[in-house]
C-alpha cells in the first residue's frame, strides 16, 4: 500500500510516519514544506491541479494529511487549515488515483461540552474560536467531497513531543525552572479545565488504523476519560520528583490572570508561572486546540473565550465508534504520557 502523508514533520506526523514505516506492507512518501520532505509542496498556496499531477504520477493508495496551523489569526488559520484541505480534496478529486483520505481534526471543532458529558460523533459542533471554526470547515470540506474519506477527532494530544506552547508543555517547563532555581513554591494558573488527553502515540495507531479500515465520516479519537489540568500538575510533579507546594491561581472565567490560555506579559507585575496558549500540535495537530490571538496577549487585554481552545472547562470523548469501526483503544496511561513529556524537559536542565 502506497500511502502520502502530509504533514510528516509536526507532531502528530512524526509519530504516524514512525508507526507506517514499522508496517513492511507501506510504502511512505511523504509531502511538505521542509526540505527534508520527499517532495516539496505547500498545501496553503499550491494549486489542486499542482498537485493532482503528483497524485498521478504517485498513485498513492491512501492519502493522509496531518498538516495544519494551531496559531495564528482567522486568515492565517483558514489558509493554513481550511484552504489547504480544500486543495487535497479538489486535487484527490480530479486524480484518477482513487486514495482514500484520512484527516486528522480536532475536538476543538465541537467547543464547549456538558461538564460530566461525553461527547459522540453526532454532537452539534460549536467551535468557540476560530481554530476550531477552520477545523471545522476542513471537516465539512472532507465529509461534503464525495470522496473514500474519515475524519479523526483528536482530543488533547500528549506525550514525547508536547510543544512548548501545549499546557503541558509549559506547565513542565514551569516545574523545569521551578527545580532549576530551587523553588520551594510553584504558582500555576489555568488548572481548572478538565481536557481528555491522548498519547500522540495511540493517535498514530488510530490514524494507521482508519488507513486500512473502510470506516468513513467523523471518528473519534481520545482516552474516553478527562482528566482536571491540576491533577495533571501534581502527577507531573510526582514524576518530575518536585516537592515543592503547587499554588494554583484560577479565577472565574474570562478574569485576566495568567492562565492556560494567557501568556506571560511584561504587563503582569508579579511573579507567576504562566502555562501560556494551548498551541499543540498539532499538528503539524493537534496538539492539539490553539487560537493564538497574539494581539490580546501583547496588550493584555481580556480574553474573548474563558478557555483559549474555545472548548469551555470540559472535555470527555465518547470513543465507542474508534472501537468499533477501527478496532482501536488507547494503549498508553496518562503517566507514562507525562513522564515522557518531563525528560524532555528535564534534558534543558
Amino acid at each position: 500500500m502506497r500511502v502520502l502523508l502530509i504533514g510528516a514533520n509536526g507532531y502528530i506526523g512524526r509519530f504516524v510516519a514512525d508507526r507506517l514505516l514499522a508496517d513492511p506492507a507501506v510504502q511512505l512518501t511523504a509531502l511538505g514544506r521542509g526540505d527534508d520532505a520527499d517532495v516539496r509542496f505547500d498545501l496553503a498556496t499550491g494549486s489542486p491541479g499542482a498537485l493532482t499531477r503528483f497524485l498521478d504520477a504517485v498513485h498513492p493508495g491512501v492519502v493522509v494529511n496531518c498538516a495544519g496551523a494551531t496559531r495564528g489569526g482567522a486568515r492565517e488559520l483558514t489558509r493554513h487549515n481550511t484552504v489547504a484541505v480544500a486543495t487535497v480534496c479538489e486535487a484527490l478529486r480530479r486524480s484518477g488515483c482513487g486514495a482514500r483520505l484520512v484527516q486528522v481534526g480536532c475536538s476543538a471543532e465541537y467547543g464547549p461540552s456538558q461538564p460530566g458529558s461525553s461527547t459522540a460523533e453526532d454532537a452539534v459542533p460549536r467551535p468557540g474560536g476560530p481554530y476550531g471554526v477552520s477545523k471545522l470547515a476542513a471537516t465539512e470540506l472532507v465529509l461534503g467531497s464525495g470522496l473514500d474519506a474519515v475524519v479523526l477527532r483528536v482530543f488533547s494530544p500528549a506525550g514525547p513531543g508536547t510543544p512548548a506552547g501545549s499546557p503541558l508543555g509549559r506547565l513542565a517547563e514551569a516545574m523545569r525552572r521551578a527545580m532549576q532555581s530551587g523553588d520551594g513554591e510553584l504558582r500555576l494558573g489555568g488548572l481548572g479545565a478538565q481536557r481528555d488527553f491522548i498519547d500522540v502515540r495511540d493517535v498514530a495507531r488510530a490514524v494507521h488504523a482508519a488507513s486500512l479500515s473502510a470506516a468513513q465520516g467523523v471518528i473519534n479519537i481520545g482516552s474516553g476519560r478527562a482528566v482536571r489540568l491540576r491533577d495533571a500538575a501534581a502527577t507531573l510533579a510526582r514524576v518530575a520528583g518536585y516537592g515543592g507546594a503547587l499554588h494554583e491561581l484560577d479565577g472565574p472565567p474570562g478574569a485576566l490572570r495568567p492562565t492556560i490560555g494567557h501568556p506571560r506579559t511584561e504587563s503582569v507585575g508579579h511573579r507567576v508561572d504562566a502555562l501560556g496558549h494551548h498551541r499543540a500540535d498539532s499538528l503539524g495537530h493537534h496538539r492539539p486546540e490553539a487560537l493564538g490571538h497574539r494581539a490580546e496577549a501583547e496588550h493584555a487585554a481580556p480574553v474573548t473565550y474563558p478557555y483559549p481552545d474555545g472548548c469551555g472547562s470540559w472535555q470527555q470523548a465518547d470513543v465507542r465508534t474508534a472501537r468499533d469501526r477501527l478496532g482501536w483503544r488507547p494503549r498508553i496511561a496518562l503517566e507514562e504520557s507525562l513522564a515522557d513529556i518531563w525528560m524532555e524537559a528535564a534534558c534543558r536542565i
